[in-house]
């Protein structure tokens, strides 16, 4: 179970920060992240990283912005949002793959195995 929490409504400019605890079953290999859906828009990638290992991947729309980390003895991954922009507005769910691939196959959320709550983020010009 994936729950996330920490969105909320900012002024354009200020940060958030997302939360997504995993719970019961464990896994030996996978990659927590983090994807978006805006109304009317396609779900897209944000951010991931590894549990092993710690590489992160980042969509273009959130490098510089957005980090991605995790605490491995809490089941925890964190997405810290800096400098929001109206568009980064969606809501936004927490996600994990297991197994280990080339970055590419953590964009699609065709390919995650489990998918969190989502929650509502909400940046205002």
């Amino acid at each position: 179970q994936l729950q996330a929490c920490g969105g909320g409504s900012v002024q354009a400019g200020g940060s958030l920060r997302l939360t997504c605890a995993a719970s019961g079953r464990t896994f030996s290999s996978y990659t927590m992240g983090w994807f978006r859906q805006a109304p009317g828009k396609e779900r897209e990638f944000v951010a991931a990283i590894r549990w092993s290992g710690g590489m992160r991947y980042y969509a273009d729309s959130a490098k510089g912005r957005f980090t991605i980390s995790r605490d491995n003895a809490k089941n925890t991954v964190y997405l810290q949002m800096n400098s929001l922009k109206p568009e980064d507005t969606a809501v936004y769910y927490c996600a994990v793959v297991l197994g280990t691939y080339i970055s590419s196959h953590y964009y699609s959320p065709r390919n995650i195995d489990y998918w969190g709550n989502g929650t509502q983020v909400t940046v205002s010009s």
